[in-house]
């Protein structure tokens, strides 16, 4: 038997977890006194664009709509596609996801990241767990539980 995992499933999954990470880093923005959303956006673009991201038009803004969703892509495609080479797949897919979300956030907060264009974040404690929160509720577990839940078994010829 294997798992069939066709490209629709992995794009619209990236999609609903990059649109439910990102709907909580804009509601967490806005919690902490935020008020201009586009400087999200402008953050995330700066990975690739450096400090010109906060100065330059509203093409970069765009682009960092777009690297969102990319970076979503990838940690969605990596799960779908690496995850069945794992021994442990019979897992709880809950405590799968939650493991899930605390990779994405160690690999991108301590490698990709600071090696990134982005600003030094000197986030406080309370903002780390805040971070870590949203990437195991918006990413890890959806990944999960829509892996789980929604991949049809065939058989192979």
């Amino acid at each position: 038997m294997k798992k069939k995992l066709p490209l629709k499933r992995v794009i619209a999954t990236a999609l609903f977890v990059g649109t439910l990470d990102i709907s909580a880093a804009i509601i967490n923005f806005l919690a902490q006194g935020g008020q201009d959303i586009t400087r999200i956006f402008r953050f995330i673009a700066s990975g690739v664009f450096g400090q010109a991201a906060f100065e330059s038009g509203s093409y970069i803004i765009f682009m960092g709509v777009f690297f969102h969703y990319l970076i979503a892509f990838i940690w969605t495609a990596l799960f779908f596609y690496g995850y069945p080479k794992l021994k442990f797949q019979k897992a709880n897919p809950y405590v799968v996801g939650i493991v899930y979300g605390l990779i994405v956030w160690a690999i991108m907060n301590l490698i990709v990241l600071p090696m990134s264009g982005i600003p030094e974040l000197n986030q406080k404690i309370s903002q780390k767990l805040i971070a870590i929160s949203i990437l195991i509720i918006c990413v890890g577990l959806p990944i999960s539980l829509i892996y789980r839940s929604k991949i049809k078994t065939t058989s192979v010829n």
